[in-house]
């Protein structure tokens, strides 16, 4: 039998193989916490050896984190999949059924913001469907308390604001 820590790392890769979009740090933590593999801690040491071995990438905003597998993690994942028993491949399957489409609409809203060059700050509102962006907004402020708000209410508020502006905009 594999090491758990083997498994564990193959079971992230797997999750991410099997998902068209990017998984969180939270996403990836849920299944492991849920399912009584391990614990958090575990899943952040795991989750750090993949990226220190360049199995998988990340991407940061101010407020989350995304993975996705790399080639090379593609690569392992199939040298080693026959190390995910039937019972974690049908977990695997079973959470992704049960919380794809939330899955997917926490990494389709993405806000961010940025010092900008000469003052004030620089907020990025993006709204993404299939990878694409819907829209793409950059919308500068004075202080970083606004750029948090502005973040905050996009995660909150982003279909209402891009029906309005799409309203405006074609009539």
């Amino acid at each position: 039998m594999a090491d758990p820590n083997t498994i564990y790392k193959i079971t992230i890769l797997a999750m991410l193989e099997k998902v068209d979009f990017p998984l969180s740090n939270t996403q990836i933590s849920n299944f492991f916490l849920e399912q009584n593999y391990t614990d958090y801690f575990t899943v952040q040491q795991m989750i750090n050896e993949l990226l220190d071995s360049d199995l998988i990438r990340f991407q940061s905003t101010h407020n989350n984190t995304q993975y996705y597998v790399t080639a090379p993690g593609k690569e392992t994942l199939k040298f080693f999949e026959d190390k995910i028993t039937p019972a974690i491949e049908h977990d695997i399957i079973s959470y992704f059924e049960k919380n794809k489409m939330s899955l997917k609409d926490e990494n389709s809203v993405i806000a961010d913001f940025y010092k900008a060059t000469y003052s004030g700050f620089d907020v990025r509102c993006q709204l993404k469907e299939n990878n694409l962006s819907v829209i793409d907004l950059t919308l500068h402020v004075q202080t970083k308390a606004q750029a948090q708000a502005i973040c905050t209410n996009w995660q909150k508020q982003n279909l209402n604001i891009y029906t309005y502006l799409m309203d405006l905009l074609i009539q």
